[in-house]
């Protein structure tokens, strides 16, 4: 590596994992490395998480906190996405809670560049609310497939997930098997239906704005 490529600005890649899921918190991770650590993470494999299993991503995560020069994340918790949910103005809600937190873990990153993967259907959008969010500038390009097309970013989608399923791992060693968490998930639905049919109100290590809880209960209601 040359003198030049050593003493270049750090570049930063972000993500998130645990969007749709009923159960637990968002994670927002992030990541920067030099021109060397990129390299070293398209050697590595990584790649979007959803394309890798558990136990891949588990076995990158160790190389991954290695090669680069920062690595950070965030959980956002059920009732911080709740908050936003029940609050229901325009442009202000999950979309932009996420990018708050993207612009939190950028301040991190000490990078220059910074990528990100859009979640809302305006990239532009979602790229000036990150922007708007953070304490120490840099430029911020976002993108929809960033974790796809972006080595970086796929570095962090894969730290956000591992982080993700760890803490998912500890809510079901706590309260047992709820399946994935994930609304669409039979197992998932057994689950809360059983709980709601006790009589019991959502517990607080769920989302418990989510659509999710009043279809459940219309379900019971019709079985009755």
């Amino acid at each position: 590596m040359t003198v030049a490529e050593r003493d270049a600005p750090l570049a930063g890649g972000i993500d998130e994992a645990g969007r749709g899921c009923v159960v637990g918190p968002l994670v927002v991770a992030g990541v920067s490395a030099d021109r060397g650590g990129i390299e070293e993470l398209k050697e590595m494999g990584v790649r979007d998480s959803k394309r890798l299993s558990p136990r891949r991503r588990e076995a990158l995560y160790p190389g991954i906190l290695k090669t680069c020069a920062r690595v950070y994340w965030v959980h956002i918790e059920t009732h911080e996405i709740d908050r936003v949910v029940y609050a229901g103005k325009k442009y202000r809600r999950l979309n932009y809670l996420e990018a708050q937190f993207f612009g939190k873990v950028a301040d991190e990153l000490d990078a220059g560049v910074v990528t990100v993967d859009a979640s809302d259907t305006s990239p532009a959008r979602f790229r000036d609310s990150v922007t708007e969010s953070m304490r120490t500038p840099c430029e911020v390009r976002a993108f929809h497939k960033a974790d796809r097309d972006y080595p970086l970013v796929s570095a962090a989608s894969i730290v956000a997930k591992v982080e993700r399923d760890r803490a998912v791992s500890r809510l079901r060693s706590d309260h047992g098997d709820f399946g994935s968490g994930y609304p669409s998930d039979p197992r998932t639905k057994d689950y809360f239906t059983r709980w709601l049919r006790e009589g019991k109100d959502p517990p607080d290590w769920t989302r418990r704005s989510w659509k999710s809880w009043g279809k459940l209960r219309q379900s019971l209601l019709s079985q009755s």
